[in-house]
């Protein structure tokens, strides 16, 4: 990737978008970055998880867990059990995932992101 001025502007675009869906909603790498990257910066769907993952190792959330911490709405304990199998899950994940052709990879991405929002829109 070239990080012309261009690129550097749709990369603090996609962050920003990431960054404000996560404080607002809890969505961001999945919903905002990987299709952006692919579409917008031309990402591999591969490059695309793994660069949002990326994003993930530093603490970029602090903030947002902060303040849902500091509201009460965070139990510690149900977050360090889920960290701990989400490890490693996502140890696993990301090996089949490299291990598939890119094109099954992303339509996995699509259905499962088609699934969520059917099911958010129109669940009970």
């Amino acid at each position: 990737m070239t990080f012309d001025m261009n690129s550097v502007l749709l990369l603090l675009l996609v962050g920003l978008m990431a960054g404000v869906l996560s404080g607002f909603v809890g969505v961001g790498g999945g919903i905002i970055m990987v299709p952006a990257l692919v579409w917008l910066l031309g990402f591999s769907q591969q490059q695309a998880q793994g660069t949002s993952l990326g994003v993930l190792l530093l603490p970029v959330v602090f903030l947002a867990v902060r303040n849902y911490y500091r509201a009460g709405v965070i139990d510690p304990k149900v977050v360090l059990v889920i960290a701990a199998a989400f490890v490693v899950g996502s140890y696993f994940g990301s090996k089949w995932s490299l291990a598939l052709p890119m094109d099954t990879v992303r339509k996995v991405f699509g259905g499962i992101t088609l699934l969520v929002a059917l099911k958010l829109i129109f669940g009970k």
